[in-house]
């Protein structure tokens, strides 16, 4: 097909690929319980309960692993409003809706485990975690809500949600998984394999979709890949000191900008076969051009960053062995 489809005509084209993965999902999925991956003997009650409020000594883990958990559920809890985003441009009837409830429910899943895991074992300040939710969810989120193209804020179609959402699920498993292997905890590291598991078949859904959308209308396809990449910004980006804490997330191996190229964005793109077609024409062709300057451009950034980091590390030591020396001293000097 070479005219331009509307996002409802795309939406029938597509739902035979769509009941199809809703199929493969219900048949491949495996339905489990937050209540199984949560140390319920490592809990006690909070301050309002006689009990005893949080402290930073009783938490097991990093910072690296403290940040990156925050960040992970503070994404999840923003789910109102990816609902909303998708129930916006899919629609409620027949696998669509199936899926969109589907995919609900079981995101929100992940939401509950992750709070119930982190509240529970006191991992980090609950009462931070509700104020930050609070402000996350009241940011709302949509994937151009802070993109401006050619100096207007771009509208979003069918096609740049599903093919934005592929993405984004890959990467929040990759994350999730990560964030498993940094927490250094057992538990943790169970919990977070589960949770990436159901973000793989997530994209594994999106993906396909998406893929069939460029064998119908490839141009359009094209542009809203372009667009998507061009502005990629994970759906955390609203959370707040987002920069901040991406930088120590990256520092710490979780997600880095190696990880995203590599384990993410170059993977969609093969599997796609974009820079094998033959079928893009006019701003479609000249905008998959474009995307492979993007992967030179990430190419550099993950080198920079790479140097960055490597200084920074080195920096790090330094003041360690110098604190460790001066600690030391005090010692020294104490003893004698």
């Amino acid at each position: 097909m070479s005219e331009k489809l509307s996002d409802l005509q795309l939406l029938h084209e597509l739902e035979p690929v769509v009941e199809k993965g809703l199929n493969r999902h219900f048949s491949v999925c495996k339905d489990w319980n937050p209540h199984d991956y949560i140390p319920w003997s490592d809990g006690k009650n909070y301050y309002a309960l006689g009990g005893q409020d949080w402290d930073p000594e009783q938490s097991k883990l990093s910072e690296v692993a403290q940040i990156a958990m925050l960040q992970n559920l503070l994404t999840e809890d923003n789910l109102p409003s990816y609902h909303r985003e998708i129930a916006m441009n899919f629609h409620m009837d027949g696998p669509w809706g199936t899926w969109v409830n589907r995919w609900t429910a079981e995101e929100n899943r992940h939401g509950i485990a992750l709070r119930d895991y982190l509240v529970v074992t006191r991992a980090i300040d609950p009462v931070e975690l509700e104020t930050l939710r609070l402000e996350t969810v009241n940011r709302g989120f949509s994937p151009g809500q802070n993109h401006q193209v050619k100096d207007e804020l771009f509208a979003e179609s069918l096609f740049d949600s599903v093919i934005y959402v592929t993405f984004q699920e890959l990467a929040t498993r990759i994350s999730h998984r990560n964030t498993g292997k940094a927490c250094d905890e057992t538990v943790a590291d169970k919990l977070l394999a589960r949770v990436s598991a159901d973000e793989n078949l997530h994209m594994i859904f999106y993906r396909d979709i998406s893929e069939a959308g460029f064998e119908i209308a490839p141009n359009q396809a094209m542009n809203s890949l372009h667009r998507v990449l061009r502005n990629f910004q994970m759906p955390g980006f609203v959370v707040p000191e987002f920069r901040r804490k991406a930088v120590t997330i990256a520092v710490g191996g979780v997600y880095d900008p190696r990880i995203h190229l590599d384990d993410v964005v170059m993977p969609v793109l093969k599997k796609w076969r974009i820079f094998d077609r033959d079928d893009f024409t006019g701003e479609a062709a000249r905008q998959r051009d474009d995307l492979a300057l993007l992967v030179e451009e990430l190419e550099e950034a993950c080198d920079k960053f790479a140097v960055s980091k490597q200084r920074y590390l080195q920096r790090e030591a330094r003041k360690a062995e110098k604190l460790a020396a001066r600690n030391k001293k005090v010692l020294a000097s104490s003893a004698s």
